[in-house]
């Protein structure tokens, strides 16, 4: 039913745009009193005014019945959830973790201690100094 809705929708809205383009303004009835032809329509002598005018007036109202009964359908529709809805609050297995700030040392104003690295985990500077590999045999 709502595809039906939807579908009826879209063509009762390009019908209504195509009668909203194809009428003539209030100024061109002074064009045709000039003599440019255009009383002598299809629609007869009084030309279509009061024909697309009636047509317009109840695509209008088909319009806005369908825009009613698709918002009544749409409202209906409960199993759609919200996106902030769906988002879960962080439990504390998924939290991270608080970071834990260092105590202030006991003297502020001096810079703080960096540990030295072992001389054996240091890199040699070249590759000249650095150890030659043994050769079995």
């Amino acid at each position: 039913m709502y595809t039906i809705l939807v579908v009826l929708h879209v063509l009762v809205s390009i019908a209504l745009i195509g009668l909203v383009l194809i009428q003539h303004g209030k100024g061109a009835d002074a064009g045709a009193a000039f003599g440019s032809g255009a009383s002598g329509t299809v629609f007869g002598a009084r030309g279509s005014a009061n024909f697309l005018t009636r047509v317009t007036a109840w695509l209008a109202a088909a319009f806005f019945v369908l825009s009613l009964a698709l918002a009544y359908i749409v409202h209906g529709r409960s199993n759609s959830e919200s996106v902030v809805e769906g988002l879960a609050a962080p439990t504390a297995e998924t939290a991270a973790p608080a970071v834990q700030l260092p105590a202030a040392p006991a003297d502020a104003g001096a810079a703080p201690q960096v540990p030295a690295a072992p001389a054996a985990e240091s890199a040699p500077a070249d590759a000249e100094n650095a150890p030659k590999p043994q050769v079995p045999g």
